[in-house]
Order: structure tokens, then sequence, then C-alpha cells
């Protein structure tokens, strides 16, 4: 079983990871941290964990799990419905800086995108992870991978045609 100092050092390494994935699933930073609380509980509480793999890939994937049974719950819908009830009219970006402006597009492009395609973008560009890793962690084979990927790609590209890019250009 696990110590206490060794969850700490455990969260401390991988919670900015985990909530960046679990965000990247629920479209929400309070659920996002509330899940990944849950799969700390969870792993702290477990009486067993063999060591086939890395602990990162095993902890991603417990929440990966959790993220898509949050999807599918009462409580989701219900903060869905009341946040399209009672939300207001627009969003206003407070972000001074262009760049930061073309990244928050980017970024609502790809949580729009469908969860297949979505899941496997940020795996692959924003947790780093190869191709064949992500199969791995998401039980699918590469070549499907792949294709999520190009598919993912093209609709990103489609979403964000016609907007002039000024920071990101230049980089």
């Amino acid at each position: 079983m696990l110590t206490v100092y060794e969850l700490r050092e455990l969260m401390f390494q991988y919670t900015e990871p985990l909530i960046r994935l679990a965000y990247g699933y629920v479209k929400d930073l309070q659920a996002a941290e509330d899940i990944v609380q849950e799969v700390f509980i969870k792993f702290y509480h477990q009486n067993y964990y063999e060591e086939r793999g890395e602990l990162k890939a095993y902890l991603m994937k417990m929440t990966v799990n959790k993220s898509k049974d949050y999807l599918k719950s009462c409580t989701y819908r219900k903060v869905r419905i009341q946040s399209k009830i009672f939300s207001t009219t627009g969003k206003q970006n407070v972000d001074e800086f262009v760049k930061k402006d073309e990244e928050a597009i980017i970024g609502d492009a790809i949580l729009e995108l469908p969860l297949k395609h979505r899941e496997v973008l940020i795996h692959f560009y924003f947790n780093e992870m190869t191709i064949s890793e992500v199969a791995h962690l998401l039980s699918i084979p590469e070549s499907t991978v792949k294709t999520r990927l190009s598919r993912g790609r093209d609709l990103l590209r489609n979403r964000l045609k016609g907007i002039e890019w000024e920071a990101l250009l230049n980089e």
C-alpha cells in the first residue's frame, strides 16, 4: 500500500497533466479537478498495483475512464442544461495579447471537436505522446490513431479557416 508521502509526491508530479487531460474531456475546470482528485483517492485506496508499465500511463487511463464516466452521469447533464439556461450573452476575453487570443481560439476549436478526434489530438500534441503510446492508452490500433489524427487535423483546419493570424504565424 502507498504511503501518504509517496502519494503526495505522485500528486505533485502528475496533477497538472491529469487535470489538462480531464479538462480535454469534460471542458470544465472544476469537474476536471474533482476527477483527478477521485483518481488519486482511488489509486491510494486500491490494494494492488502491478508494475506492468509506466505509472503515468496508468493514472492517465484512470483519468480518461473517470472523465468518460462523468460525461455519462446525470450530474453532467444537469450542469449542461443549467449552463444553457443561465448562460450570459457572450464570452468576453480579457486577454490583452493577441497571441493569447489566438491560442484561446485554437483551444476552443479543439474542444468543439468530437471526442474521438479531440482526445487523440490532445494526447499527441499536448501530452507529447507517440502514436503507439496513444494507441496503447486508448486501447485502439495505431492505424486508428493515425486516421483520427488526420481527420481531427482536417476538422480543425476547417473550423479555423478564414481567421487572420497575427502572432502565431510570426513565431
